[in-house]
């Protein structure tokens, strides 16, 4: 396959969205069709953490399974065509990969060079123990003045002993430019670790038009392009809020996306002919809300400015019968002089009681449940707790038509530095034994009350400066050729983040109807941490004046309902070209990824539960109204 970019773009496919993303898929972007590159997102960020101590140990590979699995799959293909593949799934160790595909490429006599970038494991750097002091590791958001840190953001520092907490793992998020000198080195596979989600598609692109470091508008519309297929499906019909407005069977297994990146950074997004999903303009939109913090995306090679991105129908390919979606006016700047730095360490225990309450009087029925087993908790066994959340899941039906739809449950979340003391709360429960209200009931599979250690995320930020890169080329006698990477020559200062009201909102005074915020608006929500984003526009342009003047920074408050902490702080930005307001609302997840004692610890429910609130719009709003089940 040519180097031609005179002729036509660089086609991107994704293969992977996270490590349990079938390996099979790899195989499936290779054979549907002509790419230039495949790329494979395998890790969240708790993926790292989970493993490292066995990893350390020696009990694990520290490579992701499926990386290796789909490359095994797929080694012949990416010969024979020429595909260049960057994946994220050397995870712990991409030497270790690296060389099973090496390996792999001489068992099978292919003619393939094989690179992995190193650096991004700043662990021996910053561990093995946690810092002492809020200085120790600056906190991500510690430069926002309008965030109020939660109670255990910190909690690393509140040991009983005195001694410090060990860390688990210590990876930096790093960009592009190992990558493309590996590319421009002859390397046709190249391994990563905890490079960010969309650094394999930059890769793919500044390579492709050998751009400079520089360019940044092109950079940055590569990274936009990065964004919207590093998720694998969920730009071709997963995790849809539309959905509904499809039928079921074309959305059982989506075909993963392609990204099309042009000389100057826009991108068409579509995917194989014949896979099942759906690429339009909606589902565009839904991916690129989210996990955005307001309308600057961030990079190690440059900052987005995406407040202006068009998003817009590209029409059919009529050859391949595909939809095909534009995404341009992206603006880059020079990177910030900091990158994200992932911080895990042991976070405690943790364990949940899950109870049932069938029908009458539910709410007295918790109510009392939770006077109980607070009465029952010996003395002084509070200030060894955490977490103690009695979190109540549904409501009954009215007049319900099975015992199923009139019951709910309890979850009693609860989380400490010892396991004794999470035991001691869930032993309080002997007490109420025969006690209890009338009706209740669970599961007598109780193994989620048995303590299990978890991990604590801690975002930290660390100085790009500080980061040794460097890209590692095998040869074929698996010798490395290893070379540094000079950092960015040019960085931004971070600014304080926008957040506005509409400067001139409209005043409805018309008759108006009540209506579900679905039955006019799609949305997506996620997680940045201890942050939910949360981002909803409307497809039908007459309802943007009503949507931007509604959706206010008071409003999404009011929202909230009881999910509201006045701890919390919200931000809010427009994208008025794609008709979409955004928020993040900073804390709500607690401490957030493997420590978040919400339900819904990574956010993705949060902008389903907000569709279905119910508000006022005028009477002649055309709506799309889908039955509630």
């Amino acid at each position: 396959m040519l180097h031609d970019p005179a002729n036509r773009p660089v086609r991107v496919a994704n293969c992977s969205g996270f490590h349990g993303d079938p390996a099979y898929e790899m195989y499936r972007q290779a054979t549907l069709g002509d790419v230039d590159f495949i790329t494979g997102d395998y890790l969240a960020e708790v993926n790292l953490a989970n493993n490292a101590e066995a990893w350390r140990a020696g009990k694990h590979p520290g490579y992701e399974e499926t990386a290796w699995q789909g490359l095994q799959q797929t080694i012949e293909v990416i010969a024979e065509k020429g595909i260049r593949v960057v994946i994220n799934g050397g995870a712990l160790d991409p030497r270790a990969l690296a060389l099973k595909v090496q390996a792999l490429t001489a068992e099978k006599k292919l003619d393939i060079r094989v690179a992995y970038v190193s650096g991004d494991d700043l662990y021996p750097q910053v561990g093995p123990s946690m810092p002492t002091s809020k200085e120790g590791l600056q906190h991500l958001d510690s430069g926002n003045p309008s965030i109020v840190p939660s109670r255990l953001t910190y909690a690393f520092m509140n040991t009983s002993d005195g001694k410090p907490i060990p860390m688990t793992s210590a990876h930096a998020y790093l960009g592009a430019r190992g990558i493309v000198e590996g590319l421009k080195r002859g390397a046709q596979i190249i391994i990563c670790g905890r490079v960010a989600d969309a650094s394999p598609v930059i890769a793919a692109a500044w390579f492709w038009y050998d751009w400079h470091e520089t360019d940044y508008d092109r950079l940055a519309g590569s990274l936009i392009a990065g964004h919207l297929i590093e998720c694998s499906a969920y730009v071709t019909g997963a995790n849809f809020a539309g959905f509904d407005k499809y039928p079921l069977d074309d959305l059982i297994a989506p075909g993963f996306p392609i990204s099309e990146i042009e000389e100057d950074g826009s991108c068409i997004i579509t995917k194989h002919p014949g896979t099942q999903g759906v690429v339009n303009t909606d589902t565009v939109k839904c991916q690129f809300l989210y996990e955005l913090q307001g309308n600057v995306y961030l990079n190690s090679d440059v900052s987005a400015r995406i407040g202006n991105v068009v998003v817009e129908d590209a029409g059919k390919d009529r050859s391949l019968t595909v939809d095909r979606v534009r995404v341009s006016g992206i603006k880059g700047s020079p990177p910030p002089p900091t990158t994200k730095l992932a911080v895990f360490y042991p976070g405690g225990y943790e364990a949940q009681l899950l109870l049932n309450a069938t029908g009458y009087a539910t709410a007295q029925k918790w109510e009392l449940f939770e006077k109980q087993l607070r009465h029952f908790l010996p003395e002084g066994a509070a200030n060894d707790i955490e977490t103690l959340e009695f979190q109540r899941v549904g409501v009954p039906d009215p007049n319900p038509s099975s015992q199923l739809k009139s019951t709910t449950y309890m979850r009693v979340f609860i989380a400490a530095r010892t396991a004794q003391a999470v035991v001691t709360a869930v032993k309080a429960m002997s007490h109420i034994s025969l006690k209890h209200f009338s009706g209740f009931h669970a599961s007598p599979d109780m193994r989620t009350a048995i303590p299990r250690p978890f991990l604590a995320y801690y975002p930290a930020i660390i100085h790009q400066s500080d980061i040794n890169e460097q890209i590692n080329i095998l040869d074929d006698q698996s010798q490395t050729i290893s070379i540094d990477i000079p950092r960015p020559n040019q960085y931004e200062p971070l600014k304080p983040r926008e957040s506005y009201d509409p400067a001139t909102p409209t005043a409805y005074t018309g008759p108006t109807k009540e209506i579900r915020l679905g039955d006019i608006a799609l949305a997506r929500s996620g997680d940045k941490g201890a942050n939910l984003n949360f981002g909803v526009f409307v497809s039908n342009p007459a309802h943007w004046e009503w949507l931007r003047s509604s959706m206010t920074i008071s409003r999404m408050r009011d929202l909230l309902g009881e999910d509201w902490d006045d701890s919390f702080s919200i931000e809010r930005v427009e994208f008025p070209q794609i008709h979409a307001v955004h928020f993040v609302i900073y804390g709500i997840l607690g401490r957030g990824v493997s420590s978040s004692s919400r339900l819904d610890g990574y956010g993705k429910g949060f902008a389903d539960y907000i569709r279905d609130k119910v508000v006022s719009v005028p009477v002649q709003f055309e709506l799309h109204r889908s039955p509630r089940l």
